[in-house]
């Protein structure tokens, strides 16, 4: 596995979409999000290209529970991401988490794919740092979107 070590993603998804997800990336080999910052994706896969690597860290967020709590549960690998089509992924829901299939089709600008979808030991939002930060997160600090970081590895 080839994997970046300096740059990864910090993502909140809804809790219900990685516990559907984690099948889906088990059986299909990848599960895809749903996301409206394509630039900020194309801008992640610029680096991935440049540097070379397949694969790319992802700490995730679970959001959506009834806590705002302040830490990373979840990781996973990103591979690239795909424009959507009419705002729906351009191979339906095969990629898909189930509980996606009423979460706004015909909102989302690119879906991003990961492989490797797993619950990992919590990590604080503020042991992190933004990409090109000069310092960590603040304790209140929660992702409304996917971000750049450095990565925590």
């Amino acid at each position: 596995m080839n994997i970046h070590q300096e740059v990864a993603l910090l993502a909140p998804v809804p809790f219900v979409h990685l516990e559907d997800g984690e099948p889906v990336c088990r059986k299909r080999g990848k599960v895809a999000y749903g996301g409206r910052n394509w630039e900020l994706f194309r801008r992640l896969d610029k680096h991935r290209d440049e540097l070379g690597v397949e694969k790319i860290d992802v700490f995730i967020y679970a959001s959506q529970t009834r806590e705002r709590e302040h830490f990373v549960s979840w990781h996973a690998c990103y591979i690239g991401h795909v424009e959507g089509i009419g705002g729906a992924h351009p191979h339906g829901p095969k990629f898909r988490p189930p509980s996606t299939l009423d979460d706004g089709t015909g909102y989302w600008a690119v879906f991003w794919e990961v492989t490797d979808l797993e619950r990992i030991a919590p990590i604080q939002i503020s042991e992190l740092r933004g990409l090109d930060a000069k310092k960590d997160y603040d304790k209140s600090f929660v992702p409304e979107g996917p971000i750049l970081i450095e990565n925590p590895w």
